[in-house]
């Protein structure tokens, strides 16, 4: 059938299974909104504020799911307004489809109206990046954009289409049957023989979660490896919804800002298995000092990971779920009473001891419970990130979104609201001041399209990240770190028609947040907590766990 470029592209959506597409207008993208305006697939469009807001949205309905996350924006600024979400997403190996629309043809290269190299742009913030000349290619460079993006390691790809190509028209073939297979990198079985060995002859062993551990859908494999081997699992800030917070073998993020059990256990122990991670500078401090006592097995898909940080005595590439799944086959059954006493011993030593009523660990727990296990939890960058991911229980995967590798702020209230469409329930956004202040518009987004979001600021006056590391390690000297805004976010939050709440203790958060969720809409709950909260213990920079402040 001839169809034009912009109905390919729907064809192609509908194709891949969207039914959601985030996005924001402009002129070039014209021909592509308006074939999306007849509706003709039942795609469903939710108008954000920005566009880094769409691609975020993007991103969470992504993570928290198993489609694609899809955005569309217009040339120029539309498109570089993506960039930052795509580059989160990237960091993070989270699906999504960004599609752009270019100046036509004729005018690429002449500096038109909104013309700049969107794909050269975003190479490095994605798996790969087309730009589209030929109203034929749009069908086959579509079908292999979501093939890249849901391959091998998953990951952002962004498709870049001119205006006139868009109205161009051609035969278009609708696959008969589709019926993609991946290509498995399977890792070597004498490799995986060589991890089980060492597994069962070791005697402090420690399971060490990334992200792809979430990514694969490996949970349940990691959980039968600790209970078989008497293996602790320690995790990075992507990984901690690997394994439910309530399993005796939980130890929960190791790292700068983490647990610190985790972090000693991760020091003390003779082997680490490192199964999809990428070895970040957050998680293990100085890489030279990074677990010294023990051999170390990675386990990754993406073979370019082996080596590059930190260099393990066993390498295995591969597809990680089935790595797991052969381990946790073939490993003996052990225990380990001496391991299980120290780790009691850590988890002792770095017990948090509390005075003040209203702190950031009490808000968080409070919230936790009421929420349930499949309350998708967002949060942004800073210190109410590393209280999140040391104080919510997480208990099932998939549940945690949080910018872990670029660290963005402002993620959090787009990733909120993809989360919450893709799954149907209320999520919740765990927020400071400072990083609220980057995207709140978003809450705009929510009210129009009725999505259910509570988000809890915790605001503490500042950028209180920054303002700690300037306390610790500039002689105390502030600067351009107490924001004195004076923005009251409950009255804001009402002007923008969203419900708004403040909270200076339990109580009025409890009320606050027992009413939002009797709303369909979103709600901001303002908790004053105190400057002098830090996230605390921690390793500094480039440290040890023998350099912990505290």
């Amino acid at each position: 059938m001839l169809l034009t470029g912009s109905e390919i592209v729907i064809e192609i959506l509908a194709e891949e299974g969207v039914d959601t597409v985030f996005g924001y207008p402009g002129g070039n993208v014209l021909s592509l909104y308006d074939k999306l305006a007849e509706n003709k697939k039942g795609i469903k469009h939710i108008l954000t504020a920005h566009e880094q807001g769409a691609s975020h949205a993007a991103d969470g309905y992504s993570r928290v799911g198993n489609k694609v996350g899809v955005l569309l924006a217009t040339s120029g600024p539309g498109a570089t307004n993506t960039i930052t979400g795509l580059a989160t997403a990237f960091a993070d190996s989270v699906p999504v489809i960004a599609i752009t629309g270019s100046v036509p043809i004729k005018s690429v290269g002449t500096d038109s109206f909104q013309e700049i190299d969107t794909a050269s742009l975003t190479l490095a913030a994605t798996k790969h990046s087309f730009f589209i000349k030929d109203v034929k290619k749009i069908a086959d460079t579509m079908r292999q954009a979501f093939y890249i993006a849901k391959s091998g390691r998953p990951g952002p790809v962004l498709i870049d289409i001119p205006s006139d190509i868009q109205k161009e028209t051609c035969e278009f073939e609708p696959l008969k049957e589709k019926n993609i297979d991946f290509e498995e990198n399977m890792a070597d079985e004498k490799s995986l023989y060589e991890a089980v060995e060492m597994i069962n002859n070791s005697q402090r062993p420690v399971i060490y979660c990334g992200g792809g551990v979430v990514n694969c859908e490996a949970s349940e494999f990691i959980k039968t490896i600790c209970e078989k081997s008497g293996a602790y699992a320690a995790f990075t800030m992507m990984g901690i919804s690997a394994m439910s917070n309530t399993h005796p073998k939980y130890l929960g993020m190791a790292g700068l800002y983490g647990r610190m059990a985790a972090s000693k256990a991760i020091s003390k122990a003779d082997l680490i298995v490192a199964a999809g991670v990428r070895f970040s500078d957050r998680g293990t401090g100085r890489r030279e000092k990074f677990a010294q006592n023990a051999k170390v097995i990675h386990i990754d898909i993406d073979s370019a990971e082996l080596g590059k940080v930190i260099n393990a005595h066993l390498q295995i590439g591969g597809n990680l779920k089935k790595a797991l799944e052969y381990i946790a086959l073939n490993i003996k059954e052990n225990n380990h009473p001496q391991w299980d006493k120290e780790i009691e011993e850590f988890k002792k030593e770095f017990e948090v001891k509390e005075t003040e009523s209203f702190t950031p660990k009490k808000i968080i727990e409070t919230v936790n419970s009421l929420t349930n296990e499949y309350t998708p939890v967002a949060t942004d960058v800073g210190q109410h990130q590393m209280w999140v991911s040391k104080y919510y229980n997480f208990k099932k995967p998939k549940t945690h979104l949080t910018s872990g590798g670029f660290g963005t702020m402002g993620y959090g209230m787009g990733a909120a609201i993809g989360a919450g469409v893709a799954t149907k329930r209320r999520s919740v956004l765990f927020t400071g001041d400072g990083s609220f202040c980057m995207n709140f518009n978003e809450v705009t987004t929510a009210v129009r399209n009725n999505i259910p979001v509570t988000v809890i600021v915790l605001n503490n006056g500042g950028l209180g990240m920054i303002r700690q590391l300037q306390d610790c390690f500039c002689d105390g000297r502030r600067f351009s770190t107490e924001l004195e805004r004076k923005t009251d976010f409950a009255l804001l939050a009402k002007a923008m028609g969203a419900k708004g709440y403040s909270a200076k203790n339990i109580d009025e958060l409890i009320k606050a947040y027992k009413d939002s969720e009797n709303s369909t809409g979103p709600a901001v709950i303002d908790c004053y907590i105190s400057e002098k909260e830090n996230a605390l213990p921690m390793i500094p920079p480039n440290g040890t766990i023998e350099d912990l402040m505290r």
